[in-house]
């Protein structure tokens, strides 16, 4: 099974005081408490592909212990912050199937396109499934819970309310925007399927314009 989580930050103290306010009382607390999350989701055989910042140390000891505490298999979607310790002397990088700042993957007879950035007008995004149904996710992280994240959402709405004339047909239908930010909060810091993404993220959106009614 592959799984998806975006922007755990472990290490990252600042983290539970400024911009998420994850509210643990130290970095050690917050990197057990995702370690258990994870571990409980996820199987040994599983494909856990981080969105992109995934860790938040430059010390390869402190690197080396969350790679070899974490079950499953890791691939990387490099984010802006990765740089900090990829590829630093001592680093066991073959804890990774691979690292990659873009990927293009099928899961379960749907494309995925998987970026740390939102990308608003992805590949394959105007192709559905014969019922009508998306065919493509574009899976990002980078925004958190931000007001980018805000503008992201803002961005969907505004597409998807928009129609266009398809040319084979000559029918109007409104573009297709399925885009998921799997932030590691909005998923209690548990890795997920595709399936429980869209769902949760569904859930998240509607909340969303309750609380704007």
């Amino acid at each position: 099974m592959k799984l998806y989580i975006a922007d755990t930050h472990f290490y990252a103290e600042k983290l539970n005081t400024e911009l998420d306010n994850r509210g643990f009382s130290s970095a050690e607390e917050m990197n057990e408490y995702m370690i258990e999350k994870w571990n409980n989701k996820v199987r040994g055989g599983d494909i856990i592909i981080v969105l992109g910042d995934f860790i938040h140390t430059d010390e390869p000891k402190k690197i080396n212990y969350i790679l070899h505490k974490l079950k499953g298999k890791i691939c990387l979607i490099q984010g802006n912050h990765d740089y900090i310790w990829m590829n630093k002397p001592g680093v066991d990088m073959d804890r990774f199937e691979w690292i990659k700042p873009y990927a293009e993957i099928d899961d379960h007879k749907s494309t995925l396109i998987l970026s740390h950035y939102p990308t608003f007008c992805y590949n394959h995004q105007y192709q559905l499934k014969s019922d009508g149904s998306p065919q493509t996710y574009m899976l990002y992280g980078h925004v958190h819970n931000s007001h980018d994240e805000k503008l992201v959402n803002t961005f969907q709405e505004m597409t998807r309310q928009t129609t266009i004339t398809v040319k084979k047909t000559g029918k109007e239908r409104s573009i297709p925007c399925n885009m998921i930010n799997c932030f590691c909060m909005f998923s209690d810091y548990t890795p997920l399927p595709l399936k429980e993404w869209i769902r949760l993220d569904s859930k998240r959106r509607e909340s969303l314009k309750q609380q704007e009614e």
